[in-house]
């Protein structure tokens, strides 16, 4: 008997498709370029395919329980206990399943932080009944080392069932020390303290996990995805090793140890990497004689891609870095909210962090199908490729010492250092973009509410005595944001920004692009663009279409022409009434009389290619004698550089070049230096 579904294979009627097949057809639009040009690289040196071919042998990579939602975490931490108690509450009864204690001085607090003090604790956690399901997590630095103490403390006071509660104490030196640059004591020293107090919260029947293995150290100062599992992988031995050595069984040793990973809004990298971490750890159990469990992972959505500028877009962002962690298989997911970058968010920030978890879980069922990234070519190619090279990295720290000794000898530093520096390189020619920040900026977006409180500054942590290189978080959109600052002030103190003149050439189809191009890239400086735009063709000269254009009558609607159906056409508007077309910039002497008016003495042309070969060295050579300082040209110059650069254009703008260096160069110009 054959069902319904057995005469509905859409497919049926098409020949099979290869990967041939494919290539072909590629080939044939590439004419002759080579097929690498589609091929793209990682900052690891990872190679991204087009396409892929299905992993038919793939199988799932164990995580959560099948079709468990992950924990929905929100971030506490407000400085003031009593704020920071009525945020949890009300977090708690608008669908977070938990929460995440950061305490001032932990590598995530971002300025910010809970009191790590026992009053402090108490006071935040009253009407939080944590022995019913809510999970904790801690995110302490060496400062609040003391809030896992006072939290068991205060789960004895309550008289709660501590193997009742849902805690992660989230003890971490390693990543405290990677983030500071010192530490006060050796690893050795270290060791004791670290064990001592997770054998004693588990004696007292604390279930854990205690320490956390944390990937964001790498994440935050601008590693990859490599570097940011190997760290994990090195912690985690580490912390494994200190309490195998401290006699913990091993069997006991492998849930005291948990993962944090930064998620970002690269959807499959980030799939990719939650996946190959358990993959990873899993290899790591099997090599200690250990039978695989799934290590926890907890999920932050990413500091160094969120914009001061433009908040808004950070809610996308962490709805695809939300997205890609959940489908990669984290326990827990905490959205840092759009204004965190800004201050303390307010109760709508943390609103829209919260509720992106809950469409994401309650209305899109993301959490219904275990690991469904199983057998997609590229995600599994990805996975297998991280695994290797992370395992490679890993296995390099250990032969150093281990992580506090890679960490001792900057091995760890360097590397992350020399990432940074291209993904800091490739942001300021704009070859990765954060939009609002370094791409599309609008300088007229209102102000953003963030809460009115003051920052904490966490006090330095015992002396120093032993230092090795820093890995202190960073955005990748500061450069371009401070340039925006500065012209902020101005605009507050003058009343008006900096300005460049857009000196378009030739008819709006001519100069449009370029001007666009040029207006985005000033304005993500915080530089104004002033369009120069030739005055209308007269009325009753009819513009006339460019050759070989037709004019093709709109669907009916707004603006459309009359149907076929209907024949009759409303009344036409008068020439008064009708918006008339701009006209070419071919009168200079306009264009100059604008520049003049226009208060700046930066310029910058903007046409297409053929019409600067006619009009280009003349424009600039106008612009020169009316005092025009500096003269750019938007696009590249080809083999007309020296007959332009004779005529005074002194730079170039086009997409690729470094922006950056060409804005702090502007503002230098701008500023009379």
């Amino acid at each position: 008997m054959t069902s319904v579904t057995d005469h509905l294979r859409l497919a049926a009627d098409f020949a099979p498709a290869t990967y041939d097949d494919w290539r072909k057809l590629v080939d044939g639009v590439l004419k002759g370029a080579p097929f690498e040009k589609l091929v793209g690289k990682t900052h690891d040196g990872l190679k991204i395919e087009p396409i892929y071919r299905r992993a038919h042998d793939a199988v799932p990579v164990a995580g959560r329980p099948a079709a468990a939602p992950w924990k929905i975490m929100q971030r506490i931490d407000h400085p003031d206990a009593t704020m920071a108690n009525a945020q949890a509450l009300h977090d708690l009864e608008n669908g977070a399943t938990g929460l995440t204690l950061v305490f001032a001085g932990a590598n995530g607090a971002h300025g910010f932080g809970l009191e790590p003090s026992a009053e402090a604790i108490e006071k935040v956690l009253d009407g939080v009944f944590i022995d019913a399901g809510i999970a904790i997590e801690l995110q302490i630095g060496p400062q609040s080392r003391m809030a896992a103490i006072h939290i068991a403390e205060y789960v004895k006071r309550k008289g709660l069932t501590p193997a009742a509660c849902d805690i992660r104490f989230g003890l971490d030196p390693i990543g405290s020390c990677a983030v500071w640059g010192s530490s006060p004591y050796t690893w050795p020293e270290i060791v004791p303290a670290v064990t001592g107090a997770i054998k004693g919260l588990a004696g007292i029947g604390f279930k854990g996990p205690f320490a956390v293995a944390d990937g964001r150290v790498i994440h935050d100062a601008g590693g990859s995805e490599v570097q940011e599992l190997a760290f994990v992988l090195a912690a985690g031995v580490a912390y494994l090793r200190a309490l195998e050595d401290a006699g913990v069984a091993l069997e006991d040793a492998q849930g005291m140890i948990y993962a944090r990973l930064a998620a970002d809004a690269d959807q499959f990298l980030t799939m990719a990497k939650f996946r190959a971490l358990r993959l990873l750890w899993a290899r790591v159990e099997e090599a200690s004689g250990l039978a695989p469990k799934p290590i926890i992972i907890a999920a932050d959505t990413a500091w160094r891609m969120l914009t001061q500028r433009d908040p808004y877009v950070n809610m996308l962002r962490a709805t695809m870095a939300t997205f890609s962690a959940g489908l990669g298989g984290a326990d827990s997911i905490n959205v840092l909210p759009h204004t965190l970058a800004l201050g303390l968010p307010d109760p709508f920030a943390r609103r829209a962090a919260r509720n992106t978890q809950l469409v994401l879980l309650e209305e899109s069922n993301l959490a219904k199908v275990s690991d469904p990234a199983a057998g997609s070519g590229g995600i599994e190619t990805l996975t297998r490729e991280l695994c290797e090279a992370a395992w490679s990295l890993f296995r390099e720290i250990e032969n150093a010492g281990g992580v506090f000794a890679a960490l001792e000898q900057n091995l760890i530093q360097r590397k992350v250092a020399a990432t940074r520096a291209v993904r800091e390189a490739n942001f300021a020619r704009r070859k990765e973009v954060l939009t609002g920040a370094s791409e599309f900026p609008n300088l007229h977006e209102a102000q953003v509410a963030v809460l009115d409180a003051k920052p904490v500054v966490a006090a330095a942590y015992g002396e120093a005595k032993y230092k090795f290189d820093a890995l202190p978080p960073m955005r990748l959109a500061a450069p371009f944001e401070g340039l925006r600052n500065k012209s902020d002030d101005i605009l507050k103190r003058t009343g008006t920004r900096p300005k460049v003149f857009l000196a378009n050439l030739g008819a709006p189809a001519d100069f449009t692009a370029r001007a666009t191009f040029a207006k985005s890239f000033f304005e993500t400086g915080g530089i104004e663009a002033i369009d120069f735009l030739a005055p209308p063709r007269e009325a009753s000269s009819p513009s006339p279409l460019p050759s070989g254009e037709r004019s093709t009558p709109k669907a009916s609607g707004e603006g459309a022409l009359p149907s076929d159906r209907n024949p009759s056409p409303a009344p036409s508007p008068s020439a008064q009434e009708r918006p008339l077309p701009m006209g070419e910039v071919k009168d200079l002497a306009a264009l100059i009389a604008a520049f003049k008016a226009s208060g700046t003495d930066l310029a910058c042309l903007c046409s297409s290619d053929k019409v600067y070969a006619g009009l280009a060295a003349d424009a600039a050579k106008a612009l020169h004698a009316a005092s025009a300082k500096h003269i750019y040209l938007a696009g590249r110059p080809g083999d007309q550089e020296t007959a332009f650069r004779a005529a005074g254009v002194n730079d170039f703008i086009f997409a690729g070049g470094d922006a950056l260096a060409m804005l702090q160069e502007a503002w230098r110009l701008a500023e009379g230096a």
